[in-house]
């Protein structure tokens, strides 16, 4: 099955775990998709991820949901850009998500990275999706 919008997928899937108290959430992988878990991974919203190849060249993500004192970190994740819309933002609009204590997660041309890193690079880029 193919989808429109495979990070919005990605994000319901996480979404939808989270809320039901799964240890593991696994989805098609792609290089995109690898790059937003490492960031996850780094911010501490996920606790491991791991990259499965399937036959005829497909991958699979794994995502291990990290939880503390058995409630799910990511609380919220939200898109903000989408196929029908993209959103943009220079390196002086780039949001805080909940005054800081979230992560906003930009595409730039240094690549995938935080709101935070993109500030400190001064790179602006595709809001990709907010997560708190």
């Amino acid at each position: 099955m193919t989808t429109q919008d495979p990070i919005s997928d990605m994000i319901t899937r996480i979404r939808n775990a989270s809320r039901r108290g799964h240890d593991v959430v696994s989805l098609p992988g792609s290089t995109l998709k690898e790059s937003i878990a490492q960031v996850l991974l780094r911010e501490g919203y996920i606790s491991d991820y791991e990259v499965e190849e399937l036959p005829a060249g497909k991958k699979n993500l794994n995502l291990s949901l990290s939880y503390k004192k058995g409630k799910a970190v990511i609380e919220g994740i939200e898109r903000e850009s989408k196929p029908s819309g993209r959103v943009y933002v220079s390196k002086d609009e780039i949001p805080m998500v909940l005054g800081g204590l979230g992560t906003a997660v930009l595409s730039t041309s240094k690549g995938l990275m935080t709101g935070k890193d993109a500030r400190e690079e001064e790179v602006g880029g595709e809001l990709l999706l907010k997560v708190w």
